[in-house]
């Protein structure tokens, strides 16, 4: 068990020491998408809710700032960015954030968190309207560390 980063020799779970490592610049950018009817992509910004996109990209930036508070053995970390893009295409909606910043750990929880939540919270804006929506693909696409 040793090759998983937040579980010890013994198999017990643990916080990762990051005291050690130095500070750098962290990128990581992740995606998500929300599959549904063509009338339902069409219909997005009308729907009785308000807004489905701008209160998805918000429910992204907000979630990726309490990752820390909602996986528990992530580090909380000082977030200089996070960008959450939606793009309705047909019968989807491709969903793309970036999370950034300066620290001794990466953003890859950060970006997958905001992925998820802006695509659970376009789920959620339409689900009254199509019943057959899906979240798939949920995925880290990259992350980049740079020395600072």
């Amino acid at each position: 068990m040793s090759e998983l980063s937040h579980v010890d020799e013994s198999g017990a779970v643990r916080m990762v020491d990051v005291g050690s490592k130095p500070m750098s610049r962290r990128r990581a950018t992740a995606a998500a998408t929300v599959t549904m009817a063509e009338a339902t992509a069409g219909r997005l910004r009308d729907l009785p809710k308000g807004d489905a996109l701008a209160t998805a990209q918000l429910a992204g930036i907000m979630a990726a700032k309490r990752t820390a508070d909602l996986i528990p053995l992530c580090h909380p970390l000082p977030l200089s960015v996070v960008d959450v893009q939606l793009d309705v295409l047909g019968d989807r909606v491709e969903i793309t954030a970036t999370a950034e910043t300066t620290a001794q750990t990466g953003v890859e929880m950060e970006a997958l968190v905001a992925a998820s939540v802006a695509a659970l919270t376009v789920y959620d804006m339409a689900k009254a309207i199509d019943k057959e929506m899906a979240v798939t693909d949920v995925r880290l696409v990259e992350k980049t560390k740079e020395p600072t």
